[in-house]
């Protein structure tokens, strides 16, 4: 048996007005995610626990089949894995985004990516930040974009912290740290302010017409998980395909296998049938591989109707459709394709509810051929919630065919 999970990271959204009350999932021409609505099994999953923040840390740890309850520390050490960076038992590790901050004392939040700053730029960035900040207890590394780290060698904790995507267009001063270390952060976030005013990176930027990245945010803290792999748990050989450092450390801890693909980006211009051949190619020896394309998430939080929409056409025809096309060459086989939260329009941020899922298998007593298409409206009519959502893994790789068949009864 092959297993295949394709996750468009915030594909799902709250109807808008400007679509006749449509969601983008809704509105956007989804062929093969219809298909396997149709044809194989559609419905709900509730990746967030109650009291944690919905982010793609917790809902893509829920997907994988991990309780977040139990196994979340935070985004950063997850991120660390994937740059290869060990943490002590006592290191912290955070998450460094180059951000975008207006003028003046109480400025706002203009942009968390700095304008998709470059990998090139970040990495120029990060090496003054430690000539300038670091120390030996505090190191910047670079990761993809504006996407960095900041490890804090026995250090502390307690801190409340807020990530920079929840806060785009309001003044950042009622979201400043809080808590036992927040002196210390705040302190180098200040610091990088003046470090960053007129570095040659930003002059280039400003010149081009570009947004500067004139301010790092910390964010996403925390100690090295305790996570039991899958090829573990499932006696299975796994792989990850993403661009981005977050879903790669959690493949790392996961046990699966990363698998580079060239042009892949976490935006919108990623290479998505890239994506799909590595796959393909992949599961010639391996069991499972996972999926993630970042796109749909990005335009949720730029606020962008048309794009998230072409986002998820571009999922649908380049890695569903091609996935759905070569994985007959083996036969016995599951896909998975799904959202892991939430990503609305409106709120630019991620939310908690449920996202549909939809479930194809090659047996056809493993498909409840419900008849409907991949949206939410669609995905709370079929009746199914798989809540809490980590349950939803165990289903897929051990059970599926029994769960269906009770569904049938």
């Amino acid at each position: 048996m092959k297993y295949v999970i394709i996750l468009g990271d915030g594909m799902a959204d709250y109807p808008i007005a400007e679509l006749d009350g449509r969601t983008p999932l809704d509105a956007a021409v989804t062929p093969f995610m219809d298909r396997m609505a149709s044809e194989g099994t559609l419905g709900l999953v509730d990746t967030i626990p109650q009291g944690l923040l919905p982010g793609s840390d917790v809902a893509n740890l829920s997907v994988l089949g991990y309780d977040p309850e139990k196994t979340y520390s935070g985004r950063g050490p997850l991120e660390a894995a994937s740059m290869g960076l060990v943490l002590g038992p006592d290191d912290v590790a955070f998450r460094c985004n180059l951000v975008t901050l207006g003028p003046g004392e109480d400025p706002v939040m203009v942009d968390f990516t700095s304008g998709h700053i470059s990998s090139a730029e970040s990495k120029e960035i990060l090496a003054d930040l430690n000539r300038e900040l670091g120390s030996e207890n505090i190191r910047f590394f670079p990761g993809v974009g504006y996407r960095n780290l900041m490890i804090w060698r026995s250090g502390r904790n307690a801190v409340k912290l807020t990530p920079p995507h929840d806060i785009t267009g309001r003044s950042v001063q009622g979201y400043l740290p809080e808590g036992e270390a927040a002196g210390k952060i705040l302190e180098l976030m200040q610091r990088s302010r003046q470090v960053l005013k007129s570095h040659p990176v930003n002059r280039r930027r400003v010149e081009s017409g570009l947004k500067p990245a004139n301010s790092i945010w910390l964010w996403g803290q925390g100690r090295a998980p305790n996570i039991v792999p899958l090829t573990d748990q499932y006696s299975i050989k796994g792989g990850m395909i993403s661009a981005v450092d977050l879903l790669n450390g959690i493949g790392i801890y996961a046990g699966l296998e990363i698998i580079p693909v060239e042009g892949a980006t976490g935006y919108t211009d990623t290479n998505y049938l890239g994506k799909a051949s590595k796959a393909l190619a992949a599961l010639k020896e391996l069991d499972f591989v996972f999926i993630h394309v970042e796109a749909p998430d990005e335009m949720g939080h730029e606020g962008s109707v048309a794009g998230k929409i072409r986002a998820i056409e571009d999922i649908d025809e380049k890695v569903l459709g091609t996935i759905l096309q070569g994985i007959r060459d083996f036969h016995d086989y599951r896909v998975m394709i799904l959202s892991d939260h939430p990503t609305p329009i409106s709120l630019r941020t991620h939310a908690a509810d449920p996202s549909p899922f939809a479930v194809f298998s090659s047996k056809k007593e493993e498909n409840l051929c419900q008849g409907l298409s991949f949206c939410e409206s669609s995905a709370q009519k079929s009746g199914l919630l798989i809540s809490p959502g980590y349950h939803l893994m165990e289903l897929f790789m051990r059970s599926w065919g029994a769960f269906v068949e009770k569904k049938h009864s």
